[in-house]
């Protein structure tokens, strides 16, 4: 077996992200962009949303400088988990990388370089993704990873391409009926520099103490040799979690709902509008429904309704 209420603020920030979600993710390329080039970034940010979560408009313009270099490289270099069941894990009889975020670099590398298969994986520990991006490392991170108003001081985002929030996994025989309940005088974890690290620190819930650790698995490792109560992390990965550990379960209520996004350096805009447009005609296509029927129904549910943006 493989191992592995919100503010309001972060509410707006969100509402925020549904608008990139309908604007940017909708088929096509921006009216008015001379010659296919991307078109301009929106000048005015979301009212109140604590900072301008839109990104680029979609475009097919292959001329910019960083959709050229990867084209004269021959590769795309992606930034990846290799240990998140279903979303970006190594699957132990093949030894490739698989999973939902897999299947979303392999489209951009399509789209770019015509062929899925023309992508270089890098894993990158949870705490080491932003490094990676601006230190020109990998060109994209794709690895479940939240958007949100700090992150986007550093690096650029793609328009969101799938809803999240954040789920307790705990022991299926501790009981536990709500996050505050699972929290308190217990022992947490979480990844380091995750979102669930921030959402942690600042619901603060009376955990006794605080396990930080490099990946989110290393928690239900944890959990599983009795030294961590419970784990509060993305609930893509805490569904995950409990589908490799059956003694596991998803505890109490979603709090702090949010958006995944693409991670990409600030200066390629190039790159940012391109990634758009493959999320669009990536679910305009079925692509993106096709992957989560394959990888994520089966412990998410067959209905995906509430995780497309």
């Amino acid at each position: 077996m493989p191992v592995r209420s919100a503010g309001s603020v972060r509410a707006k920030a969100v509402v925020a992200a549904v608008v990139v979600a309908t604007g940017v993710l909708g088929a096509g390329t921006s009216e008015g962009a001379p010659a296919g080039a991307p078109a301009a970034a929106p000048q005015l940010a979301a009212a109140d949303a604590g900072c301008d979560m839109r990104s680029l408009p979609p475009s097919t313009y292959e001329g910019g400088p960083k959709v050229q270099e990867i084209k004269k490289r021959g590769t795309l270099i992606v930034g990846v988990d290799q240990n998140s069941y279903h979303w970006g894990f190594r699957n132990p009889q093949t030894g490739r990388i698989e999973g939902f975020d897999i299947d979303l670099a392999r489209a951009v590398a399509k789209s770019i370089l015509g062929d899925p298969e023309k992508v270089t994986f890098k894993t990158v520990p949870t705490a080491k993704r932003i490094d990676a991006v601006k230190n020109g490392q990998v060109d994209l991170i794709t690895r479940t990873m939240t958007i949100t108003c700090d992150r986007l001081t550093q690096i650029s985002f793609s328009a969101p391409y799938f809803a999240s929030g954040q789920r307790l996994v705990v022991p299926k025989a501790a009981k536990v009926t709500s996050v505050a309940q699972g929290l308190k005088g217990k022992r947490a974890c979480v990844a380091d520099q995750s979102s669930s690290q921030t959402e942690l620190a600042r619901i603060s819930r009376g955990a006794a103490s605080v396990k930080v650790v490099e990946n989110q698995l290393d928690c239900l490792v944890l959990m599983q040799l009795g030294q961590v109560d419970a784990t509060l992390t993305d609930d893509v990965l805490a569904a995950a979690q409990t589908s490799q550990d059956p003694t596991t379960e998803l505890a109490g209520e979603t709090i702090a709902p949010a958006f995944m996004g693409i991670a990409m350096k600030k200066e390629d805009t190039d790159l940012v509008a391109r990634v758009n447009q493959v999320l669009a005609d990536y679910r305009a296509g079925g692509g993106w429904q096709d992957s989560y029927n394959h990888w994520l129904a089966p412990s998410m549910g067959s209905s995906s309704a509430q995780y497309l943006p």
